[in-house]
């Protein structure tokens, strides 16, 4: 088969809205994995290689031998990450992948039939409708989009081209999430009414630094793509572009996409909020740089990046922020993100997880564990059994897409974008600074021309994600 013939047959895996199969086209899913080739190599290109990068990398080497998948080609605006990323492919995955700081050349080539988007959130929703324009399957890491106009073109161009599209809210495929979620939408703590989604993540300081000359391999043009053009600053690149406006959407949305996706899920919510409120702040660090005899020595953090406690910093999004949604029926969904030090909540403290209350109790969700409570009781009525039993949201997509069945995937593009845009949601009210209502059907807010500029971006030439995709 060729690999032309091959790419054909893996495009054909999706081919409209979501929870239309290939029943549709006139194949059973009997027949249509009978297909000649229903079994070939899933060629994947990865862009973006650094920090959950890798763990894509991981992931798909994983699935090797199991799913028949192999990383072909490594994909980042920085060229030093590639000798690591060539490396680690080579040893877990048993073949040296290409490798090209240019995205358009994975597009182009026919042989790649998956791209796993890992780029800066900027870049999600135009690298992810390039991939489907050129018949890619796509697997985008959250949150789905950096605007919520970017996530409804994801999902146009997901439909119109026929391509699955996965959201990166991978505790949609574990065992044990799914199995609280099963209680709760059962009835198991009543009629639910609220949910609580925590964001506790204690950050120090990320500094500030003057600008200068990007590092010699770090193609930063690209880098930047759609965001306004600056001069480079290390303190706006790696890993730090989470914490300014124009690349990242703070802690609310990095990992917040999580929890407000399990909150949403257990309260079987398939649409939008009809209002939300957001406040909050960036609290806990000096407001003036201080000598330098009097400054904090860098100390290496996660990311790769340096943290400076209480120290300045030139970080634009909050640390502490609160958020309630309400829904059209009255119910609520809560956020509370918190970056500095703080009490848990849950029966043993939660950090980062999920709290729902019902009529006839409450339920917890720490990670991959979970608990139920009845009424007063201090003794869980259920919960996760003992150890971790952990599911792959990658083999969900690759088993989804060789079945040729888009519902089977566990977040679809369409419910990583109601789940994202919960992160938008909170982000825009806390930067007008009042409560919105929004309307959910046209996804705009009533009556107020400030927080609906907020709903996309002037677009940097040639960095554009199109009206039409």
């Amino acid at each position: 088969m060729s690999t032309t013939n091959r790419r054909d047959f893996l495009k054909q895996g999706m081919i409209g809205t979501a929870g239309v199969s290939i029943g549709a086209m006139g194949f059973s899913a009997k027949s249509y994995a009978a297909i000649k080739g229903a079994n070939e190599r899933i060629n994947v290109a990865v862009i973006g290689i650094r920090n959950q990068g890798t763990v894509h990398l991981n992931s798909w080497c994983a699935l090797k031998d199991s799913h028949n998948v192999q990383v072909r080609t490594l994909c980042d605006t920085d060229e030093a990450l590639f000798d690591a990323g060539v490396k680690l492919v080579e040893q877990k995955g048993g073949t040296k992948p290409a490798t090209t700081w240019d995205m358009r050349a994975v597009f182009d080539d026919k042989a790649i039939d998956v791209v796993s988007i890992v780029t800066p959130n900027h870049w999600h929703a135009l690298a992810a409708v390039w991939a489907c324009q050129a018949g890619k399957h796509v697997y985008v890491e959250k949150p789905a989009s950096h605007n919520i106009w970017e996530g409804r073109k994801m999902i146009e161009a997901a439909r119109k081209y026929g391509v699955f599209m996965q959201v990166g809210l991978n505790n949609r495929s574990s065992r044990n999430v799914r199995d609280a979620i099963e209680f709760l939408h059962g009835g198991g703590i009543g009629e639910i009414y609220m949910a609580r989604a925590l964001v506790f993540k204690a950050r120090d300081s990320y500094g500030q630094a003057k600008n200068g000359a990007p590092p010699a391999q770090f193609h930063y043009d690209r880098w930047l793509g759609p965001a306004p053009d600056r001069p480079y600053n290390e303190k706006r690149s790696h890993y730090n572009w989470h914490w300014y406006w124009d690349t990242g959407n703070g802690d609310t949305g990095n990992t917040g996409p999580h929890q407000l996706d399990i909150a949403r899920w257990g309260l079987a919510k398939n649409e939008h909020p009809v209002s939300v409120y957001s406040a909050g702040g960036l609290f806990g660090f000096r407001r003036e740089a201080g000598a330098p005899e009097t400054r904090t020595k860098g100390t290496r953090v996660y990311g790769g990046v340096e943290t400076y406690g209480h120290d300045q910093t030139s970080q634009e999004t909050p640390n502490t922020q609160t958020a309630l949604y309400t829904y059209a029926d009255g119910t609520l969904l809560e956020l509370g993100t918190r970056g500095r030090y703080t009490n848990h909540e849950g029966s043993k403290g939660q950090e980062v997880g999920n709290l729902f209350f019902g009529s006839d109790g409450w339920l917890e969700i720490g990670g991959s564990t979970w608990k139920a409570f009845r009424k007063r009781g201090k003794e869980p009525v259920a919960g996760s059994k003992d150890g971790e039993r952990a599911g792959s949201h990658w083999a969900n997509f690759l088993e989804a897409l060789r079945a040729g069945k888009p519902a089977a995937l566990h977040c679809d593009i369409h419910e990583g974008h109601l789940s994202t845009s919960l992160c938008h949601l909170a982000n825009i009210s806390y930067r007008v600074g009042r409560s919105l209502k929004f309307l959910s059907e046209h996804e705009r807010f009533a009556n107020d021309a400030e927080a609906n500029a907020h709903l996309t971006r002037i677009y940097r030439q040639p960095y554009v994600v199109p009206e039409k995709v």
